[in-house]
């Protein structure tokens, strides 16, 4: 695999081939995930949950980002490195440039953010210095508090407009990729068909230009019940570089996720 770039994302979006991301938050996985296919790995403050034991993503630092962001760059191959700018950091376009920037020297290659109506102006100030963005729509987690939950975001009709007009506004405004999460799969096709972005998919259906999930769970090492749009990939006894190999294959042919995973 040759150095991913977002050329090389925008270019699979254009001939219709999927790609792949996976989370991951150390050397190891992300070694495992880079020597398997993967063409994007993102470092989640989903660590919060998974490697602090934190209920949310709300304690996780930007001190934390940057830690984990240089493990996994250490490792990452040719694959391309994204990272979240974690809760509270990105108030401000001053204030996502300085994080960011911090992020960007521990070894990412894009940023993800959180949000939708209020960021365009955050997206193009960091574009205009050099900083990738993509933003995550639909379930944010870093929102839980003003969600109310980790509930699937997008199934009233004006909700759905708005997410829609939101996305054509970020991709104007510079973001480079839009990720959306817990959204209904007809939702997330008529995104990714009104945006010339990739945009990858975490329980938003068939039909993005990618798909991610966190490597402890599509591995089964995570305890406690699965999101709907979690498979696991290790159940009839593979390693985890076949695991990663099959979910790479799956995504790719269009197998997954299936119709057990998505949101209607």
């Amino acid at each position: 695999m040759a150095k991913v770039t977002l050329k090389t994302l925008a270019d699979m979006k254009l001939s219709g081939e999927k790609f792949t991301s996976l989370t991951a938050y150390d050397s190891t996985f992300s070694n495992l995930a880079s020597s398997n296919g993967v063409e994007v790995i993102l470092v989640g403050d989903s660590l919060g949950n998974v490697v602090q034991g934190q209920n949310s993503t709300v304690p996780v630092t930007v001190e934390d980002m940057c830690y984990h962001t240089r493990c996994v760059a250490s490792a990452a191959g040719d694959a391309m490195v994204m990272a979240d700018l974690p809760f509270a950091s990105y108030a401000t376009e001053e204030q996502a440039l300085m994080n960011a920037a911090q992020l960007m020297r521990a070894g990412a290659e894009i940023i993800k953010i959180e949000g939708e109506g209020w960021l365009p102006p955050i997206v193009t100030r960091l574009k205009q210095q050099g900083i990738p963005v993509c933003v995550h729509m639909g379930l944010t987690p870093q929102f839980v508090n003003v969600l109310g939950g980790y509930r699937v975001q997008g199934r009233e009709e004006e909700k759905a407009n708005n997410m829609i007009r939101a996305a054509m506004d970020l991709q104007e405004a510079g973001a480079a990729m839009l990720l959306l999460e817990c959204v209904p799969a007809d939702l997330a096709r008529e995104i990714t068909k009104a945006v010339s972005i990739p945009v990858i998919g975490i329980g938003a259906g068939v039909d993005t230009d990618a798909q991610v999930l966190v490597v402890y769970d599509m591995l089964n090492l995570t305890a406690g019940r699965k999101p709907k749009f979690v498979k696991n990939y290790i159940t009839d006894g593979e390693t985890p570089q076949q695991a990663v190999a099959n979910y790479v294959a799956e995504v790719k042919a269009g197998t997954f996720p299936a119709e057990e995973h998505i949101f209607q």
